[in-house]
């Protein structure tokens, strides 16, 4: 009984913090899934990196906030429907509502065969930014979750590195702690440049942080 009575303490916190979350109700009025599309426009804006005419994959894609943000940057004025001038193929293995001008690829980013879908679907044209906002489903073991994370993020850049323009940009979600340190070496020995974002829009109790890769170096 204390093991439960504690969870629904946490569970009410969590719940009073996030109904209160100054991003949240900015979601709801602007008409985002979720809080993490500041996140993205936090980084977008910090670096210049979607323009109109671009072609990004958004990898990880549910609930679909980040493919809101992309499309309205798509779009003049930023209108979240109508005409679009670039392209988003967006991934997941969580179906997303339907968000008008993305192309919505359900399947796990892991499976080859949902990474050979996804590139058929680019037709041989080189992306200009990737995203990826995947996270693993955590076990509540440390050495587990890590080598989940860097999995992740090892397939984001494998996938980023093959097909991103000469100048082009990644975008992927880590964590800070066991992994890290090689993460972002792994993103120095892929990236001319790399740079590391903690957005304001990130709740300070989270260990999250954007890695930023640009300008892919290939052999």
């Amino acid at each position: 009984m204390k093991v439960k009575t504690k969870s629904r303490k946490v569970n009410k916190a969590w719940l009073n913090d996030h109904v209160n979350d100054p991003y949240v109700k900015l979601a709801q009025r602007e008409g985002y899934r979720a809080r993490a599309a500041y996140k993205l426009k936090e980084i977008d804006e910090a670096l210049r990196l979607i323009e109109p005419g671009q072609v990004v994959v958004d990898l990880g894609a549910a609930p679909g906030a980040w493919s809101q943000y992309l499309r309205r940057r798509f779009a003049p004025l930023g209108a979240a429907t109508g005409e679009l001038d670039g392209r988003i193929i967006a991934v997941d293995l969580i179906e997303i509502e339907p968000i008008e001008g993305v192309d919505f690829l359900h399947g796990d980013f892991r499976e080859d065969e949902i990474l050979q879908a996804l590139v058929t679907r680019l037709g041989g044209r080189r992306v200009d930014v990737v995203v990826s906002d995947m996270a693993p489903n955590l076990s509540g073991i440390a050495s587990v979750d890590a080598a989940r994370v860097a999995h992740l993020v090892e397939l984001a850049v494998e996938f980023a590195l093959h097909h991103l323009q000469p100048e082009g940009a990644l975008v992927c979600k880590t964590f800070h702690g066991s992994g890290y340190a090689e993460q972002a070496r792994l993103f120095k020995e892929s990236f001319r440049i790399v740079k590391a974002i903690k957005p304001r829009a990130s709740r300070d109790k989270s260990s999250e942080t954007f890695l930023v890769g640009l300008g892919p170096k290939r052999s």
